[in-house]
């Protein structure tokens, strides 16, 4: 199925031509509405083609699939109440120093956009997930490069996709679709290609950024690359409820066999004894996680030989040992080491480094210099979590400082809870400093449309011909600033 550089040619060329019906907001409403009934119709028969390729399992593909379709009606609702447009118009202000003249400003759309799917989420963040979601509502075409562990899921969505597009009128060719990796590279190096997105490993997308910016003419790249995921469980927190948080990391470490960008992958744990109770009752919980299938054998034999290797370093221990369960199933388990180890360069560097599947590694701190320590190391991350004691909650024993220290590492920061889970919200924020994220964008939640767009200002431009959007009295009736003041319009 791969496809050749003049079917990518094609792909992008069609979705150019296209991107003009998608002017029109109550067009692009529609068409998300469309494409999340379409997929919605055929829920039962796209779990069952999607478990095939990946065995997700269906309570877990039906769940991605309701995010999916209730993200689309969220980019709908998003786009008819038109905020993200940015509006912001001043009048002429001739006594103004310097003087101000007729400006209006708004955000626009940059065109063609390519998606890199990903291989975890072959909804949500694959044919028709977020970025595909965000880049219609800011008006923009999508060419998704397919990932090569769904490809019948991925060609059945987008005729999924395409029936929604003649179900509202809009041509076919604003979905495109590739297969293969030359098809991937060729697409990144289109030149009527405006924008990239991008889920998977830092080395796929890094290649892919480098390339994006080597381009004659440079095109944003939003890429999510790799997250270690830090916690930090304060000595307060683990003496006080060792167990619950043990329980707790078990399940989010494991949740979805430990394939989730955001899988706690680092957890710091206080020495001496109430930490020696936490590794006691995650030993009991990590060993009653049944064992699961990993997405192909690709990651499989990575996931194992990872696991391998980092039990092998100096030091390491491991209460329970994750590696294969059967012929195409693996077991969890944990690492245990010594915190000081990890805080100095050397082969233990290893441990900061995202293993994906189900494992965790415990890094044991001697109070909070040795905390510190090894937060100096860390690089960026989507996530990092810290458990407080019930009075750092309160705000006591500097827990404000623990806060302000992790939210330098990370795009978001959860507080007696754990990563797994990323809500689909207006103030959600999937991403963070690099090599979590290549910008400072979120691909989650309905700010995820600002990648999509860009600002421009009309200057002493006639009323005649300027956008609706940005004309006097407000006919569209949507949020803007108006000499400094929001209106909204009847």
């Amino acid at each position: 199925m791969e496809a050749s550089g003049a079917e990518v040619d094609a792909a992008v060329r069609a979705a150019h031509a296209a991107r003009g019906a998608l002017a029109d907001r109550a067009v692009r409403a529609a068409l998300l509405r469309a494409a999340a009934a379409r997929l919605d119709g055929a829920r039962a028969h796209l779990v069952e083609a999607a478990d095939a390729e990946t065995a997700l399992g269906p309570v877990r593909l039906d769940g991605e699939l309701t995010r999916t379709t209730n993200q689309l009606r969220s980019f709908a609702d998003l786009v008819d109440e038109g905020a993200f447009l940015g509006i912001r118009i001043d009048h002429p202000d001739p006594a103004a120093a310097p003087p101000v003249p007729d400006l209006r400003r708004m955000c626009v759309p940059l065109g063609v956009v390519a998606v890199y799917a990903a291989g975890n989420f072959p909804f949500a963040f694959s044919v028709p997930g977020g970025d595909t979601a965000s880049a219609l509502a800011a008006g923009c075409p999508v060419v998704v490069k397919a990932h090569p562990d769904h490809p019948a899921t991925s060609e059945f969505v987008l005729a999924l996709l395409r029936r929604a597009a003649a179900d509202t009128g809009v041509p076919p060719e604003v979905f495109g679709l590739v297969h293969g990796f030359d098809a991937g590279v060729a697409l990144i190096g289109h030149p009527l290609l405006a924008a990239a997105g991008f889920t998977g490993s830092v080395r796929g997308g890094r290649a892919l950024f480098d390339a994006a910016a080597a381009r004659p003419v440079p095109i944003p790249f939003h890429g999510e690359l790799g997250s270690l995921n830090p916690v930090l469980v304060t000595p307060g927190a683990v003496a006080e409820r060792p167990r619950e948080v043990a329980e707790g990391l078990a399940a989010s470490m494991t949740l979805g066999t430990g394939q989730f960008c955001v899988k706690p992958g680092l957890v710091l744990v206080p020495a001496g004894e109430d930490g020696d109770r936490l590794v006691t009752a995650l030993t009991a919980a990590v060993s009653d996680t049944e064992a699961g299938v990993l997405l192909d054998a690709r990651i499989r034999d990575a996931f194992l030989a990872g696991v391998s290797e980092r039990a092998a370093l100096d030091g390491v221990a491991s209460p329970v040992t994750p590696g294969a369960a059967g012929e195409h199933t693996v077991a969890a388990g944990f690492l245990t080491v010594d915190a000081a180890r990890l805080a100095a360069e050397g082969p233990h560097d290893l441990l900061l480094e995202e293993c994906f599947g189900p494992v965790t590694v415990l890094a044991r701190y001697d109070g909070p210099a040795g905390a510190e320590a090894l937060l100096a190391r860390l690089p960026g991350n989507l996530t990092a979590t810290l458990h407080l004691s019930a009075a750092e909650e309160r705000g006591e024993g500097g827990a404000a400082a623990l806060l302000e220290r992790l939210t330098r590492l990370a795009g978001r920061v959860v507080v007696g809870g754990w990563p797994t889970g990323v809500a689909v919200a207006d103030a959600q924020h999937h991403g963070g400093p690099y090599p979590a994220a290549t910008s400072t964008a979120t691909s989650v939640g309905t700010a995820a449309v600002e990648r999509w767009l860009r600002p421009v200002a009309y200057q002493t431009t006639p009323e005649a011909l300027l956008p609706p959007e940005l004309r006097d009295g407000n006919p569209l009736g949507l949020p803007r600033h108006v000499d400094g003041r929001a209106e909204r319009g009847a």
